[in-house]
């Protein structure tokens, strides 16, 4: 049996929905890393990079997953850029399994094209930020993942099944 499930991709490829169905489904805790930094911090995301800048924000989540990592029975949904610092890399080798869910551009630019929420995606060019993201992170996701699973055109509940499956679980 699994101890956790760590969900890991861009932003858009439906990570917290999905986290939340998959949490039910193994009768798992739920966590969102962002949604543990705004509890904890009284403070939204884009406030939090306004204020103490990305670098602030990532210190943050890596706390955040050392944490949660090792707690037994949960699914964790994680920021899209949590990739990005080698420690989180390493808690994530600890995590249990870690599913990479990928989708699209065009997938991910409609998902996210509305979001004001995300602080990287306030460029002139969101579509452009987003393939200069995927290029830079594609590869560090494939090397934590235990599997990956396409999210586009699929439901969150056929997701789902799809990871439970993967998983034995």
């Amino acid at each position: 049996m699994i101890d956790n499930v760590v969900l890991v991709g861009p932003m858009g490829a439906g990570k917290s929905t999905i986290g939340r169905l998959l949490a039910a489904r193994l009768a798992f805790h739920f966590y969102d890393t962002d949604s543990v930094i705004e509890e904890r911090t009284g403070a939204d995301i884009p406030w939090i990079f306004d204020v103490e800048g990305e670098e602030g924000f990532r210190a943050r989540e890596s706390a955040v997953l050392g944490e949660l990592v090792h707690s037994a029975g949960a699914v964790i949904a994680t920021g899209g850029g949590i990739i990005m610092r080698e420690v989180n890399r390493e808690l994530l080798s600890q995590a249990g399994a870690v599913v990479y869910l990928t989708a699209s551009i065009d997938q991910l630019v409609e998902r996210t094209c509305k979001d004001k929420k995300r602080p990287l995606l306030q460029v002139a060019d969101p579509r452009a930020k987003i393939i200069e993201l995927i290029k830079l992170r594609d590869p560090l996701y494939r090397e934590v993942a235990t599997c990956v699973v396409e999210t586009d055109g699929r439901s969150p509940r056929f997701v789902v099944q799809h990871i439970a499956e993967l998983l034995n679980a």
